[in-house]
């Protein structure tokens, strides 16, 4: 006897299904009560005697979903592209005219984000050819908010990176007494800073980075978009620079 794989027999037992429920309807008439129990009855004993079938059909529809989900921020990727790189409120590092650009979304307080900022830190000291962008996205409570207004604030000093790089090696939960410890430790006038960090367009920056968080469905931070590939959580360096060379070659 000639075998058939598992997708032809399910195809064969939702064929068969169907074509029992559109008997009836297809002369007009509705579908008995009895119809309903019998049709019922064959599709829970096949899919009893074969229960691989669900979970094939699980893993099936798994991936149907991610594949929309890659193609939904790809398209998202694609139309922010000028708002994720070129906004004049975040902050830019590394080779402005990089051939790659890596740009981060994080938050001082963030426990995953103080551990990736040294893989950061050595990618980017080993490659010299990458345009680093930085979104502050303080999502982890007042205190994250005050300490990402507060680097912001720090650029009008010119202490941008001093004061971001202070802030995510903080060995204590940050505070905003700690944060303002933490500035006039790197040179940072406070009372200036306390001043700047009022400016309403520090409001205006922040809520751009929480909109474009929101439009790419991140869930946490980091998160990263690296050329036009998004990575949520962190990564180690050799992955990190894995996605870069790939990058370089598509580009």
């Amino acid at each position: 006897m000639t075998s058939i794989s598992r997708y032809a027999r399910m195809a064969l037992a939702a064929g068969f299904v169907l074509g029992l429920l559109a008997l009836p309807s297809s002369a007009g008439e509705d579908i008995k009560p009895g119809q309903t129990t019998a049709v019922e009855k064959i599709v829970r004993d096949y899919l009893i005697q074969n229960p691989e079938i669900i979970v094939e059909a699980l893993e099936a529809y798994r991936k149907k979903q991610e594949q929309a989900e890659a193609d939904a921020t790809r398209k998202t990727l694609a139309a922010r592209k000028a708002e994720l790189r070129h906004d004049p409120g975040s902050p830019v590092g590394g080779d402005p005219g990089g051939d790659v650009v890596v740009i981060e979304f994080f938050d001082y307080r963030c426990g995953v984000c103080k551990r990736v900022h040294p893989i950061v830190a050595e990618l980017m000291r080993t490659d010299k050819k990458i345009r680093r962008v930085y979104k502050e996205w303080p999502i982890l409570g007042p205190a994250s908010v005050f300490a990402a207004r507060a680097a912001l604030a720090s650029r009008r000093q010119g202490k941008y990176f001093v004061f971001h790089n202070a802030l995510m090696e903080a060995s204590r939960s940050l505070t905003p007494a700690l944060v303002i410890t933490i500035a006039k430790k790197v040179g940072i006038n406070d009372k200036r800073l306390r001043r700047d960090m009022e400016n309403p367009e520090i409001d205006a920056i922040l809520k751009r980075n929480f909109v474009l968080a929101e439009a790419l469905k991140l869930r946490g931070t980091p998160s990263f978009v690296i050329g036009d590939e998004l990575l949520r959580g962190g990564r180690d360096l050799q992955t990190l620079r894995r996605i870069i060379d790939r990058q370089r070659k598509e580009s």
